[in-house]
């Protein structure tokens, strides 16, 4: 980790600034990046969020959602943007390829690269980092880093705190997960003391589904919900007529896999869906169930220990095939 003045001297020198996160970005990759960019911005300097992609509704209410390029709207413009910038922060990400389509301009890109990011396994890309992967959200290191660095704790306006109490509370499901210590609860007090209204958030997040997402939730647990006892694991199966029939937009399937770990007894879920060019995967756990080692080792994934991702080629039924195949080797763990 950079030392205070080490961060005030990067930042000095650093009139352009263009701040960038992972692919179809959530709560924590959103609502830190957003943190960032209003300090930044208060502090006087020129500075632009781009992301690859869209990200769910649910987000849209964030304080300055409506100043986030989208990457494929504006391509010509973010590429001069990414050109131009003195410093690159990488936010919530650890490897370029995480960044889909922006991956080629930021690995060219010559400007300072600032990873900031809570992943494990680091690619190595950056110039600067603070990294820490026993920290709940990357929202978590980006009030870190600000209050490392200012001089006045007045300097976390309301704004501010809002944006980084949404990314926290998202990535910790709600202060439900193990990564939940402490430290987290006493900065979410500092941020709810700085301005958050942390009822108004939790309500613009979780209160925001449209029907369709609704009933696409039921049609899952119905129809798509399948529990494999004898390993303690269950699984959602989603089809791509199921996307379609249901409208589902991007955020919809966020949380559906959580569903599958309440149930009594399971110890490792999975949401494995077809995205037409790739099967998708996102795996939870409970205690020593390594989803980041099983999303490594089968699924071109990772992530954290118990919360990861991957993806597989071939259609959904070989790939599910392929999962319940996997199990036995876990058999110990899954079972004790």
């Amino acid at each position: 980790m950079l030392t205070r003045q080490q961060n005030k001297e990067i930042l000095s020198k650093s009139d352009k600034i263009v701040i960038t996160t992972h692919h179809k970005p959530d709560g924590d990759a959103l609502g830190s990046s957003l943190g960032l960019y209003h300090w930044l911005k208060d502090a006087g300097h020129h500075v632009n969020v781009i992301v690859s992609s869209d990200f769910p509704a649910f987000l849209d209410w964030l304080p300055g959602r409506d100043e986030v390029l989208i990457y494929p709207d504006q391509p010509e413009l973010c590429q001069q943007l990414v050109q131009e910038a003195a410093l690159i922060f990488c936010l919530d990400y650890n490897a370029f390829s995480r960044t889909n389509v922006m991956e080629q301009i930021l690995r060219e890109a010559p400007g300072k690269k600032y990873m900031i990011d809570h992943h494990l396994d680091p690619e190595g890309f950056d110039d600067y980092r603070l990294w820490d992967s026993s920290a709940a959200a990357t929202a978590q290191l980006i009030f870190n880093f600000i209050e490392d660095c200012v001089d006045q704790v007045s300097e976390i306006t309301p704004t501010i705190a809002t944006c980084l109490y949404a990314g926290i509370m998202t990535d910790t499901g709600s202060f439900r997960f193990r990564s939940t210590t402490e430290e987290v609860h006493q900065i979410i007090a500092k941020l709810i003391r700085s301005g958050a209204r942390n009822w108004e958030i939790h309500e613009s997040i979780y209160n925001s589904s449209t029907e369709n997402r609704l009933k696409f939730l039921g049609h899952c647990l119905l129809n798509r919900l399948q529990v494999i006892p004898e390993y303690n694991t269950a699984l959602f199966a989603v089809a791509k007529q199921d996307l379609e029939q249901f409208q589902v937009t991007t955020g919809d399937t966020e949380g559906l896999v959580n569903y599958a770990l309440s149930i009594k007894g399971i110890r490792l879920a999975a949401l494995i869906i077809d995205r037409t060019e790739l099967i998708k995967l996102s795996l939870r756990s409970i205690g020593d169930v390594p989803c980041n080692e099983i999303a490594r080792k089968h699924f071109n994934g990772g992530g954290h220990f118990n919360a990861a991702g991957g993806s597989a080629e071939g259609d959904l039924k070989s790939v599910v095939d392929r999962f319940k195949m996997m199990l036995p080797e876990y058999t110990e763990i899954l079972t004790k």
